[in-house]
Protein backbone atom coordinates (compact mmCIF):
# COMPACT_ATOMS: atom_id res chain seq x y z
CA UNK A 1 0.00 0.00 0.00
CA UNK A 2 2.86 2.39 0.83
CA UNK A 3 4.33 1.79 -2.62
CA UNK A 4 0.99 2.66 -4.20
CA UNK A 5 0.79 5.90 -2.23
CA UNK A 6 4.37 6.79 -3.10
CA UNK A 7 3.65 6.21 -6.79
CA UNK A 8 0.46 8.26 -6.61
CA UNK A 9 2.32 11.04 -4.85
CA UNK A 10 5.02 11.05 -7.49
CA UNK A 11 2.44 11.27 -10.26
CA UNK A 12 0.63 14.09 -8.48
CA UNK A 13 3.88 15.99 -7.94
CA UNK A 14 4.73 15.60 -11.60
CA UNK A 15 1.35 16.99 -12.62
CA UNK A 16 1.73 19.93 -10.23
CA UNK A 17 5.16 20.78 -11.57
CA UNK A 18 3.90 20.55 -15.12
CA UNK A 19 0.95 22.84 -14.33
CA UNK A 20 3.34 25.33 -12.77
CA UNK A 21 5.09 25.59 -16.12
CA UNK A 22 8.35 23.85 -15.19
CA UNK A 23 8.22 21.43 -18.09
CA UNK A 24 6.55 24.01 -20.32
CA UNK A 25 9.50 26.36 -19.80
CA UNK A 26 11.89 23.58 -20.75
CA UNK A 27 9.99 22.90 -23.97
CA UNK A 28 9.95 26.62 -24.72
CA UNK A 29 13.71 26.82 -24.26
CA UNK A 30 14.13 24.20 -26.95
CA UNK A 31 12.15 26.18 -29.51
CA UNK A 32 13.96 28.12 -32.26
CA UNK A 33 14.80 31.62 -31.17
CA UNK A 34 12.34 34.23 -32.42
CA UNK A 35 13.69 36.81 -34.81
CA UNK A 36 14.04 40.34 -33.46
CA UNK A 37 13.32 43.37 -35.63
CA UNK A 38 16.14 45.80 -36.41
CA UNK A 39 16.87 48.57 -38.90
CA UNK A 40 18.71 47.38 -42.02
CA UNK A 41 21.97 49.21 -42.60
CA UNK A 42 22.99 47.13 -45.62
CA UNK A 43 20.98 47.33 -48.83
CA UNK A 44 20.72 43.84 -50.35
CA UNK A 45 18.93 43.49 -53.68
CA UNK A 46 17.56 40.33 -55.30
CA UNK A 47 18.63 40.20 -58.96
CA UNK A 48 16.77 37.13 -60.18
CA UNK A 49 15.32 33.80 -59.11
CA UNK A 50 14.82 30.58 -61.09
CA UNK A 51 13.41 27.14 -60.42
CA UNK A 52 15.87 24.29 -60.98
CA UNK A 53 13.82 21.24 -60.07
CA UNK A 54 11.93 19.37 -57.38
CA UNK A 55 11.81 19.65 -53.61
CA UNK A 56 14.49 18.08 -51.39
CA UNK A 57 13.18 19.22 -48.01
CA UNK A 58 14.13 16.95 -45.07
CA UNK A 59 16.36 14.77 -47.29
CA UNK A 60 19.63 16.36 -46.12
CA UNK A 61 21.25 16.26 -49.53
CA UNK A 62 24.42 18.08 -50.56
CA UNK A 63 23.12 20.27 -53.39
CA UNK A 64 24.68 23.72 -53.71
CA UNK A 65 25.32 26.06 -56.69
CA UNK A 66 28.78 26.23 -58.26
CA UNK A 67 30.39 28.55 -60.79
CA UNK A 68 33.30 28.63 -63.23
CA UNK A 69 33.49 32.38 -63.86
CA UNK A 70 31.14 32.21 -66.86
CA UNK A 71 28.01 30.38 -65.71
CA UNK A 72 26.35 29.24 -62.51
CA UNK A 73 25.48 25.55 -62.27
CA UNK A 74 22.85 24.00 -60.03
CA UNK A 75 21.22 20.60 -59.54
CA UNK A 76 18.00 19.35 -57.95
CA UNK A 77 17.12 16.21 -56.05
CA UNK A 78 14.91 14.93 -58.89
CA UNK A 79 17.79 14.79 -61.38
CA UNK A 80 17.80 18.20 -63.10
CA UNK A 81 21.12 19.94 -63.81
CA UNK A 82 21.08 23.48 -65.21
CA UNK A 83 23.50 26.16 -66.37
CA UNK A 84 22.41 29.71 -65.54
CA UNK A 85 23.49 33.08 -66.90
CA UNK A 86 24.70 34.93 -63.77
CA UNK A 87 23.49 38.32 -65.07
CA UNK A 88 19.99 37.50 -66.25
CA UNK A 89 19.15 34.27 -64.42
CA UNK A 90 18.13 32.66 -67.73
CA UNK A 91 18.92 28.99 -68.14
CA UNK A 92 21.47 28.29 -70.90
CA UNK A 93 20.79 24.55 -70.84
CA UNK A 94 18.95 22.00 -68.71
CA UNK A 95 19.61 18.25 -68.53
CA UNK A 96 17.39 15.64 -66.89
CA UNK A 97 19.51 12.71 -65.73
CA UNK A 98 16.48 10.66 -64.68
CA UNK A 99 18.07 9.77 -61.31
CA UNK A 100 17.79 11.14 -57.78
CA UNK A 101 20.76 13.38 -57.06
CA UNK A 102 22.36 13.66 -53.64
CA UNK A 103 25.33 16.00 -54.16
CA UNK A 104 26.83 18.57 -56.48
CA UNK A 105 27.51 20.10 -58.74
CA UNK A 106 31.26 20.33 -58.79
CA UNK A 107 32.68 22.24 -61.75
CA UNK A 108 36.05 22.75 -63.42
CA UNK A 109 38.15 21.96 -66.48
CA UNK A 110 35.10 22.16 -68.77
CA UNK A 111 32.96 19.60 -66.93
CA UNK A 112 30.21 19.50 -64.31
CA UNK A 113 30.04 16.56 -61.89
CA UNK A 114 27.08 15.44 -59.77
CA UNK A 115 26.45 12.40 -57.59
CA UNK A 116 23.33 10.23 -57.50
CA UNK A 117 21.60 8.69 -54.52
CA UNK A 118 22.15 5.18 -55.88
CA UNK A 119 25.93 5.57 -55.93
CA UNK A 120 26.90 6.98 -59.34
CA UNK A 121 28.99 9.99 -60.29
CA UNK A 122 27.82 11.64 -63.53
CA UNK A 123 29.93 14.07 -65.57
CA UNK A 124 28.50 16.56 -68.11
CA UNK A 125 30.01 19.09 -70.51
CA UNK A 126 29.75 22.67 -69.25
CA UNK A 127 29.09 23.99 -72.76
CA UNK A 128 26.06 21.85 -73.59
CA UNK A 129 25.02 19.76 -70.61
CA UNK A 130 25.65 16.58 -72.61
CA UNK A 131 26.56 13.58 -70.47
CA UNK A 132 30.14 12.38 -70.95
CA UNK A 133 30.13 9.39 -68.62
CA UNK A 134 28.82 7.94 -65.37
CA UNK A 135 30.65 5.55 -63.04
CA UNK A 136 29.50 3.53 -60.05
CA UNK A 137 31.09 4.77 -56.82
CA UNK A 138 29.52 2.09 -54.67
CA UNK A 139 27.91 4.33 -52.07
CA UNK A 140 25.91 7.50 -51.59
CA UNK A 141 27.75 10.78 -51.40
CA UNK A 142 26.62 14.07 -49.85
CA UNK A 143 29.87 15.87 -50.69
CA UNK A 144 30.36 18.17 -53.65
CA UNK A 145 32.61 16.40 -56.21
CA UNK A 146 36.00 17.99 -56.78
CA UNK A 147 37.15 18.57 -60.36
CA UNK A 148 40.88 19.31 -60.63
CA UNK A 149 43.29 18.72 -63.50
CA UNK A 150 42.36 15.44 -65.17
CA UNK A 151 40.60 14.02 -62.10
CA UNK A 152 37.13 13.99 -60.57
CA UNK A 153 37.31 13.21 -56.85
CA UNK A 154 34.28 11.91 -54.96
CA UNK A 155 33.86 11.24 -51.24
CA UNK A 156 31.17 8.82 -50.03
CA UNK A 157 29.31 8.73 -46.72
CA UNK A 158 31.02 5.42 -45.88
CA UNK A 159 34.43 7.13 -45.71
CA UNK A 160 35.90 6.39 -49.13
CA UNK A 161 37.70 8.93 -51.29
CA UNK A 162 37.82 7.93 -54.97
CA UNK A 163 39.46 9.64 -57.98
CA UNK A 164 38.26 9.09 -61.55
CA UNK A 165 39.82 10.11 -64.85
CA UNK A 166 37.99 13.18 -66.10
CA UNK A 167 37.96 11.97 -69.70
CA UNK A 168 36.45 8.48 -69.43
CA UNK A 169 35.47 7.82 -65.80
CA UNK A 170 38.14 5.19 -65.21
CA UNK A 171 39.05 4.83 -61.51
CA UNK A 172 42.54 6.17 -60.82
CA UNK A 173 42.88 5.51 -57.09
CA UNK A 174 40.86 5.11 -53.89
CA UNK A 175 41.51 5.34 -50.15
CA UNK A 176 39.30 4.32 -47.26
CA UNK A 177 39.07 5.27 -43.59
CA UNK A 178 37.51 3.23 -40.81
CA UNK A 179 33.84 4.04 -40.27
CA UNK A 180 32.67 4.41 -36.64
CA UNK A 181 29.66 2.46 -35.36
CA UNK A 182 27.55 5.63 -35.27
CA UNK A 183 27.97 8.65 -37.55
CA UNK A 184 26.00 11.74 -38.55
CA UNK A 185 24.44 11.96 -42.00
CA UNK A 186 26.75 14.13 -44.03
CA UNK A 187 30.17 14.36 -45.62
CA UNK A 188 32.84 17.02 -45.93
CA UNK A 189 33.56 18.06 -49.52
CA UNK A 190 37.19 17.46 -50.54
CA UNK A 191 39.29 20.56 -51.23
CA UNK A 192 42.21 21.06 -53.59
CA UNK A 193 45.43 22.72 -52.45
CA UNK A 194 48.22 22.62 -55.00
CA UNK A 195 48.78 18.96 -55.91
CA UNK A 196 46.97 17.70 -52.80
CA UNK A 197 43.40 16.87 -51.89
CA UNK A 198 42.33 17.65 -48.32
CA UNK A 199 39.45 15.54 -46.95
CA UNK A 200 37.79 15.03 -43.57
CA UNK A 201 36.25 11.77 -42.38
CA UNK A 202 33.73 10.47 -39.83
CA UNK A 203 36.48 9.12 -37.57
CA UNK A 204 37.77 12.65 -36.92
CA UNK A 205 40.75 12.35 -39.28
CA UNK A 206 41.79 15.14 -41.64
CA UNK A 207 43.88 13.71 -44.49
CA UNK A 208 46.00 15.15 -47.30
CA UNK A 209 46.22 12.92 -50.40
CA UNK A 210 48.40 13.32 -53.47
CA UNK A 211 46.02 14.04 -56.35
CA UNK A 212 48.07 12.14 -58.94
CA UNK A 213 48.96 8.99 -56.99
CA UNK A 214 46.47 8.71 -54.13
CA UNK A 215 49.31 8.46 -51.60
CA UNK A 216 48.53 9.86 -48.15
CA UNK A 217 50.89 12.77 -47.48
CA UNK A 218 49.78 13.41 -43.90
CA UNK A 219 46.86 12.81 -41.57
CA UNK A 220 45.81 14.63 -38.42
CA UNK A 221 43.31 13.68 -35.73
CA UNK A 222 41.20 16.83 -35.69
CA UNK A 223 38.37 15.53 -33.54
CA UNK A 224 39.28 12.74 -31.11
CA UNK A 225 36.36 10.42 -30.22
CA UNK A 226 35.76 10.50 -26.46
CA UNK A 227 33.08 9.20 -24.11
CA UNK A 228 31.56 5.85 -23.22
CA UNK A 229 28.62 5.65 -25.61
CA UNK A 230 28.67 5.66 -29.41
CA UNK A 231 26.68 8.89 -29.29
CA UNK A 232 29.29 10.56 -27.07
CA UNK A 233 32.03 9.39 -29.43
CA UNK A 234 30.64 11.08 -32.54
CA UNK A 235 33.52 13.04 -34.07
CA UNK A 236 32.52 13.50 -37.71
CA UNK A 237 34.17 16.07 -39.94
CA UNK A 238 31.11 16.76 -42.08
CA UNK A 239 31.39 20.50 -42.66
CA UNK A 240 33.18 22.70 -45.14
CA UNK A 241 36.98 22.93 -45.16
CA UNK A 242 38.44 26.39 -45.77
CA UNK A 243 41.83 27.13 -47.31
CA UNK A 244 43.63 30.49 -47.26
CA UNK A 245 47.16 30.56 -48.62
CA UNK A 246 49.03 27.71 -46.95
CA UNK A 247 46.61 27.29 -44.05
CA UNK A 248 43.72 24.83 -43.76
CA UNK A 249 40.74 25.38 -41.44
CA UNK A 250 38.39 22.57 -40.41
CA UNK A 251 35.87 21.69 -37.70
CA UNK A 252 34.78 18.47 -36.05
CA UNK A 253 31.53 17.56 -34.33
CA UNK A 254 31.86 17.36 -30.53
CA UNK A 255 35.50 18.21 -31.00
CA UNK A 256 37.44 21.28 -32.02
CA UNK A 257 38.09 23.71 -34.82
CA UNK A 258 41.67 24.07 -35.93
CA UNK A 259 44.12 25.71 -38.28
CA UNK A 260 46.65 23.37 -39.89
CA UNK A 261 49.67 23.85 -42.14
CA UNK A 262 48.98 22.59 -45.67
CA UNK A 263 52.45 21.11 -46.21
CA UNK A 264 52.66 19.09 -42.98
CA UNK A 265 49.29 18.89 -41.25
CA UNK A 266 50.77 20.46 -38.14
CA UNK A 267 48.15 22.08 -35.95
CA UNK A 268 48.86 25.81 -35.74
CA UNK A 269 46.05 26.57 -33.30
CA UNK A 270 42.82 24.96 -32.13
CA UNK A 271 39.72 25.84 -30.12
CA UNK A 272 37.20 23.60 -28.35
CA UNK A 273 34.16 24.47 -30.48
CA UNK A 274 31.81 21.83 -31.88
CA UNK A 275 30.43 22.41 -35.37
CA UNK A 276 28.95 20.20 -38.07
CA UNK A 277 28.80 22.94 -40.76
CA UNK A 278 32.56 23.51 -40.93
CA UNK A 279 34.57 26.67 -41.52
CA UNK A 280 34.65 29.64 -43.88
CA UNK A 281 37.39 32.25 -44.08
CA UNK A 282 38.49 35.57 -45.49
CA UNK A 283 41.94 37.14 -45.18
CA UNK A 284 41.34 38.35 -41.62
CA UNK A 285 38.91 35.99 -39.94
CA UNK A 286 37.45 32.50 -39.89
CA UNK A 287 33.78 31.85 -39.26
CA UNK A 288 31.74 28.91 -38.02
CA UNK A 289 28.36 28.05 -36.56
CA UNK A 290 28.15 26.08 -33.34
CA UNK A 291 25.79 23.13 -33.09
CA UNK A 292 23.34 25.27 -31.10
CA UNK A 293 23.21 27.97 -33.80
CA UNK A 294 25.67 30.55 -32.45
CA UNK A 295 27.63 32.30 -35.19
CA UNK A 296 31.28 32.84 -34.23
CA UNK A 297 34.15 34.86 -35.70
CA UNK A 298 37.79 34.16 -34.86
CA UNK A 299 41.06 35.76 -35.89
CA UNK A 300 42.59 33.71 -38.67
CA UNK A 301 46.13 34.09 -37.33
CA UNK A 302 45.65 32.73 -33.80
CA UNK A 303 42.01 31.70 -33.33
CA UNK A 304 41.18 34.44 -30.82
CA UNK A 305 37.42 35.05 -30.71
CA UNK A 306 36.39 38.46 -32.05
CA UNK A 307 32.60 38.18 -31.74
CA UNK A 308 29.74 35.78 -31.14
CA UNK A 309 26.07 36.18 -32.11
CA UNK A 310 23.22 34.05 -30.72
CA UNK A 311 20.34 35.50 -32.79
CA UNK A 312 19.92 32.19 -34.65
CA UNK A 313 19.85 29.72 -31.75
CA UNK A 314 18.18 26.45 -32.80
CA UNK A 315 17.27 27.86 -36.23
CA UNK A 316 19.55 25.39 -38.08
CA UNK A 317 21.76 28.12 -39.57
CA UNK A 318 24.12 27.32 -42.41
CA UNK A 319 27.82 28.05 -42.51
CA UNK A 320 28.49 31.84 -42.37
CA UNK A 321 29.90 32.94 -45.73
CA UNK A 322 31.90 36.20 -46.07
CA UNK A 323 30.23 38.66 -48.45
CA UNK A 324 31.59 42.21 -48.79
CA UNK A 325 31.70 43.62 -45.22
CA UNK A 326 29.27 41.02 -43.87
CA UNK A 327 28.81 37.31 -43.39
CA UNK A 328 25.58 35.73 -44.64
CA UNK A 329 23.74 32.77 -43.10
CA UNK A 330 20.62 30.89 -44.26
CA UNK A 331 18.13 29.27 -41.87
CA UNK A 332 15.34 26.69 -41.72
CA UNK A 333 12.62 29.21 -42.59
CA UNK A 334 14.26 30.48 -45.76
CA UNK A 335 15.70 33.69 -44.27
CA UNK A 336 19.07 35.11 -45.19
CA UNK A 337 20.76 36.87 -42.28
CA UNK A 338 23.59 39.35 -42.82
CA UNK A 339 25.91 40.13 -39.90
CA UNK A 340 28.73 42.65 -39.80
CA UNK A 341 32.05 40.84 -40.20
CA UNK A 342 33.57 43.38 -37.80
CA UNK A 343 31.34 43.09 -34.73
CA UNK A 344 28.68 40.49 -35.58
CA UNK A 345 25.73 42.87 -35.35
CA UNK A 346 22.82 42.26 -37.75
CA UNK A 347 22.88 44.58 -40.76
CA UNK A 348 20.23 43.07 -43.05
CA UNK A 349 17.68 40.29 -43.34
CA UNK A 350 15.52 39.09 -46.21
CA UNK A 351 13.61 35.97 -47.12
CA UNK A 352 14.47 33.88 -50.14
CA UNK A 353 11.29 31.81 -49.76
CA UNK A 354 9.32 29.71 -47.31
CA UNK A 355 11.50 26.60 -47.69
CA UNK A 356 14.63 25.95 -45.67
CA UNK A 357 18.10 26.91 -46.84
CA UNK A 358 20.22 23.91 -45.90
CA UNK A 359 23.34 24.48 -47.99
CA UNK A 360 25.74 27.36 -47.50
CA UNK A 361 25.36 30.35 -49.85
CA UNK A 362 27.90 30.80 -52.63
CA UNK A 363 29.84 34.01 -53.30
CA UNK A 364 31.45 34.69 -56.67
CA UNK A 365 32.87 38.18 -57.27
CA UNK A 366 30.21 40.66 -56.09
CA UNK A 367 27.26 38.24 -56.29
CA UNK A 368 25.63 35.97 -53.75
CA UNK A 369 23.88 32.78 -54.92
CA UNK A 370 21.49 30.81 -52.74
CA UNK A 371 19.65 27.52 -53.25
CA UNK A 372 16.70 26.55 -51.06
CA UNK A 373 15.40 23.05 -50.43
CA UNK A 374 12.53 23.50 -52.90
CA UNK A 375 14.99 23.74 -55.81
CA UNK A 376 14.87 27.52 -56.20
CA UNK A 377 18.11 29.41 -56.93
CA UNK A 378 18.44 33.19 -56.57
CA UNK A 379 21.16 35.82 -56.98
CA UNK A 380 21.69 38.86 -54.76
CA UNK A 381 24.00 41.83 -54.67
CA UNK A 382 24.72 44.68 -52.27
CA UNK A 383 23.65 48.11 -53.49
CA UNK A 384 26.01 50.88 -52.48
CA UNK A 385 24.20 54.01 -51.29
CA UNK A 386 25.76 56.97 -53.06
CA UNK A 387 24.33 60.36 -52.31
CA UNK A 388 23.78 62.45 -55.39
CA UNK A 389 26.29 65.25 -55.68
CA UNK A 390 24.82 68.70 -56.50
CA UNK A 391 26.25 70.32 -59.58
CA UNK A 392 27.89 73.67 -58.76
CA UNK A 393 25.98 76.79 -59.73
CA UNK A 394 27.48 78.81 -62.58
CA UNK A 395 27.66 81.93 -60.41
CA UNK A 396 29.46 79.96 -57.69
CA UNK A 397 31.97 78.70 -60.22
CA UNK A 398 32.59 82.24 -61.46
CA UNK A 399 33.10 83.53 -57.90
CA UNK A 400 35.59 80.74 -57.16
CA UNK A 401 37.61 81.60 -60.25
Amino acid sequence: MNKVWRLSGLIALTLVLASCGLFGDKEEELQPKKLVKFKDTLNVKRLWSTKVGGDSEFLLVGLRPAGDGNLIYAASQDGKVVAIDPNSGKQRWKTDLDVELSAGPGVGEGVVAVASKDGYVVVLETSSGDEQWRSFVGGETLAQPLVKGDSVVVQTIDNRLVAYAKFDGRQRWAIEQKTPVLTMRGASSPMSVGSSVIAGFDNGQLVAVNLDTGDIEWDSMLSLPTGRSDLDRLSDIDGAIAVVGQDVYAAGYQGRIASLAVESGQVLWSREISSHVGMAADWNSVYTTRDNGEVISLLRTNGAETWRNDDLLRRDPTLPIPFHTAVVVGDFEGYLHFFSSIDGKPVARLRHGSQAISSAPLVIANRLYVQSDNGSVAAFEIVQDRSKRRKPDAAESADES
